[in-house]
């Protein structure tokens, strides 16, 4: 009878360790889902803050738009007027594009008198290329090397805007790749 009662004892207890085992291992994660599940919990957090940030300076831009209608409306109410030498000094603010810093050096290029043909290179070639990348929507990479490939670029972008397709870059095809990236 105590060898039954030993039997049955160590059959509840494997049991027992069974089920845990069984349990352990049906709950554990892999370490891909560990890190993603922690990535998501981490996102969510940044959504959370990044939706408190919007709320707040949405009730800020709220607040500074209810000054600025008090302000117009009693300047409005004054009607104040501007002394005329103030507004004869006035100059409207320049306009400033997308892509004003590649427009800049392209101006350069202009100012210079730079020309540009197969085999020429340096970091002016890569300006070139980078406007090319932008016209074209491409990610090719800038080398600084004016090769064949860009030769190839410069005459197709000549061809479109009605210039001589000779393949070499000069101050006219800078002038149009200004005009280009104003539009």
């Amino acid at each position: 009878m105590e060898k039954l009662g030993t039997f049955l004892l160590s059959i509840l207890i494997l049991a027992i360790f069974g089920l845990i085992g069984y349990w352990s291992i049906s709950t554990m994660q892999s370490g891909a889902e560990h890190v993603a599940s922690e990535k998501i919990k981490q996102l969510q957090k940044e959504n959370n803050d990044l939706k408190k940030e919007m709320k707040d300076l949405t009730g800020e831009l709220d607040t500074l738009s209810s000054k600025l209608k008090t302000i117009e409306s009693t300047s409005v109410a004054k009607e104040e007027k501007v002394p005329a030498q103030i507004e004869q000094n006035t100059q409207p603010a320049p306009t400033v594009y997308k892509y004003q810093i590649l427009i800049n050096e392209l101006q350069k290029l202009i100012d210079d008198d730079i020309s540009m043909k197969l085999k020429s290179s340096g970091t002016r070639v890569g300006t070139l290329q980078i406007f090319f990348n932008i016209y074209n929507k491409t990610n090719t990479e800038v080398d600084n090397s004016y090769g064949v490939g860009t030769q190839k670029l410069v005459v197709a972008f000549q061809k479109d805007q009605g210039l001589k397709a000779d393949g070499e870059a000069g101050p006219d095809t800078f002038k149009k790749a200004i005009d280009w990236l104003e539009k």
